[in-house]
């Protein structure tokens, strides 16, 4: 799969000089970021919603997709998938390869939470 990501990854840095008018890709990357990343949580929310669902074709032609965005924004960002795959292999070597590695103090996250479903129920 990494070939892969790897191949795509090319085909979206050679898209950045192509025509946004003609180039779906191009007219992503001269969006904007925030667009990018927008798209990139469209595409993720679909993925969910389609496990939920239990559609085994969507969530596989959806995940697809959310690869697509990932990759655009990478490019955007600037950076290599190498970088990824280097910490994939980092996050292995210390924890197995179907570990998570633990983001920032995790006490902050119910106060997060908490604070999150306050202003939804403002928004109510």
């Amino acid at each position: 799969m990494a070939d892969s990501i790897d191949r795509l990854h090319e085909a979206v840095v050679a898209a950045r000089n192509e025509d946004p008018a003609t180039s779906r890709t191009s007219r992503l990357l001269h969006s904007g970021r925030a667009k990018m990343a927008k798209k990139l949580g469209e595409e993720a929310f679909e993925v969910v919603i389609d496990a939920l669902h239990g559609n085994h074709d969507a969530v596989v032609r959806e995940s697809a997709d959310l690869l697509y965005n990932l990759v655009v924004l990478w490019v955007a960002s600037g950076i290599d998938p190498k970088e990824v795959w280097k910490e994939m292999d980092r996050r292995e070597r210390l924890f197995g390869i179907a570990e998570k590695l633990l983001k920032g103090d995790d006490r902050m996250r119910p106060k997060i939470a908490a604070m999150t479903m306050r202003r939804l129920a403002k928004r109510r």
